[in-house]
């Protein structure tokens, strides 16, 4: 299976934005993009065009990276976006924020979304009781997410139910440690995903 091996700081310099892909330290001083917060390689610190092409691109490039969604699979999320009903833009962010692993991530169980991927592939999961080991199950409303029982010692649970409330959990989930527990209540709207991207650049991108 085809995955990035790289370095996720170099990620991150290169959208000239923190995509907080390393979890905590990305808040503390020894992220690199704090010393050095330009792209990486040899003509980083140039000065580029920035063409209408460029821009949009760009958003791709990044909505894909803080998802961890490869080419094939964003395209063909985009795709089923086209399809349905509403700004396809929002629809988009809707059906990446819906994945099994960022759901883990929403809700405070991993710290980044590639440790939330990895304990959903371990199979430290259940949705509405039965295991689930695929980060790109889609949750629905009313769905239960919960740890596995014999999961539930663990360092990355033990920690993470230690820290709760430690994290802001968006208003679609509800996440219960003392139960090892995510409610989802909703579908999250626009309104409340924060990933800062600018959808309709990725909309003009794929429409062209």
């Amino acid at each position: 299976m085809a995955r990035y091996t790289g370095a996720d700081c170099r990620r991150c310099r290169r959208e000239k934005m923190k995509l907080f892909l390393k979890g905590s330290k990305c808040d503390g001083p020894k992220c690199p993009f704090e010393s050095r917060p330009f792209p990486p390689g040899q003509h980083g610190r140039g000065r580029t065009k920035e063409s209408e092409y460029l821009l949009q691109h760009r958003e791709k490039q990044k909505a894909r990276r803080v998802y961890g969604v490869l080419e094939k699979q964003f395209r063909g999320y985009y795709d089923e976006a086209v399809s349905k009903k509403g700004k396809t833009g929002e629809v988009l962010l809707q059906i990446l924020e819906t994945r099994l692993d960022n759901a883990v991530y929403r809700s405070g169980w991993a710290s980044s979304r590639d440790q939330a991927r990895q304990l959903v592939k371990h199979g430290h999961f259940l949705v509405n009781g039965k295991k689930v080991d695929i980060p790109s199950y889609r949750i629905k409303e009313h769905d239960i997410i919960e740890v596995r029982e014999k999961s539930r010692e663990m360092t990355p649970f033990v920690v993470a139910a230690a820290q709760a409330g430690s994290k802001t959990i968006p208003a679609w989930l509800e996440s219960i440690p003392s139960q090892f527990k995510v409610l989802v209540h909703s579908l999250p709207s626009r309104q409340v995903i924060d990933t800062q991207v600018q959808e309709q650049l990725i909309v003009e991108l794929y429409s062209k």
